[in-house]
């Protein structure tokens, strides 16, 4: 995780900051708590204000970039999850260079009042700019329960039908193996045609806590995926061969959870070969 961003060479060049260590470390960890604090009373002016304006943000494969941006995400997360509490545990501060602090710890989340904190270990730059600890950038390493769990609310049967084609689409996720993964199955009922299914393995990696997912389906095509988030939606980008096993396919489904048991799928920037094809429409879907 040790990494150091755009910021360390702008900072190796500033003199004259004399701050003793003991103020520094306070200073920061009074930055930490206040971040806890903008975060549990949904402060989104005080939680801008804790981040730099090209600040980075990473978790699992998923990269975040700008303040106004890194902001939304985490906005749209609480907004799904309005019980969440953030605690942020710091357990070392480092100097890296003049006004520049590398910060490790844990952040500890609940979703709902009571229930056991999931802890995610994190490593942070924060530089000091107009009097403020800001947050530059935040690499965070989803547990791998963690990193599924965003996807639990799949867990389900979910139907969408195409008025223009007639095509009905069934996907049915259960848990597997103890919970460790996901498996989908999809069901295509086309109006004239033969039905197409499909398995979907969606699993998150223990190394790095990227949610990642192989599909396979009965005319002989599979891919294999990597989700990431932007607080609103989950993006699933594909590679993979077509039914005849000939040539390279890619593209991005863009899962919009709607709250009230429905969510949207898109596939969007497909190609074969390199050669770009249209975007499919979205597909609706409801819980059954």
């Amino acid at each position: 995780m040790r990494r150091v961003s755009w910021l360390t060479a702008m900072v190796l060049c500033i003199t004259g900051f004399t701050a003793a260590a003991d103020d520094v470390e306070a200073d920061v960890r009074k930055a930490s708590a206040a971040y806890a604090e903008a975060y549990n009373t949904r402060d989104y002016q005080a939680l801008a204000a804790q981040w730099a304006e090209r600040a980075e943000l990473v978790e699992g494969g998923a990269r975040v970039g700008g303040r106004d941006a890194i902001v939304a995400s985490i906005r749209g997360w609480l907004e799904r999850h309005p019980q969440a509490k953030l605690a942020v545990n710091v357990r070392g501060i480092e100097r890296v260079a003049g006004p520049l602090v590398r910060v490790r710890g844990t952040l500890a989340f609940t979703k709902k009042p009571g229930e056991k904190p999931v802890e995610t270990p994190f490593e942070s730059l924060r530089v000091l700019e107009d009097g403020a600890w800001r947050l530059a950038e935040s690499i965070v390493a989803p547990s791998p329960a963690a990193a599924l769990d965003e996807l639990g609310w799949l867990v389900g049967t979910w139907q969408a039908t195409d008025a223009k084609e007639g095509t009905t689409v069934t996907l049915t996720y259960e848990k597997a193996v103890g919970g460790q993964a996901l498996l989908g199955r999809t069901k295509i009922v086309p109006k004239q045609g033969a039905t197409i299914e499909s398995l979907d393995l969606i699993h998150a990696d223990r190394a790095t806590g990227q949610v990642r997912s192989w599909l396979f389906d009965s005319t002989g095509a599979r891919a294999e995926g990597v989700f990431s988030a932007d607080g609103t939606a989950f993006n699933r980008a594909l590679v993979g061969t077509p039914a005849d096993g000939a040539g390279r396919t890619q593209w991005t489904q863009v899962i919009v959870p709607g709250g009230d048991g429905r969510f949207t799928l898109q596939s969007i920037d497909r190609s074969l070969d390199g050669q770009p094809l249209p975007d499919n429409p979205p597909l609706h879907f409801k819980r059954k």
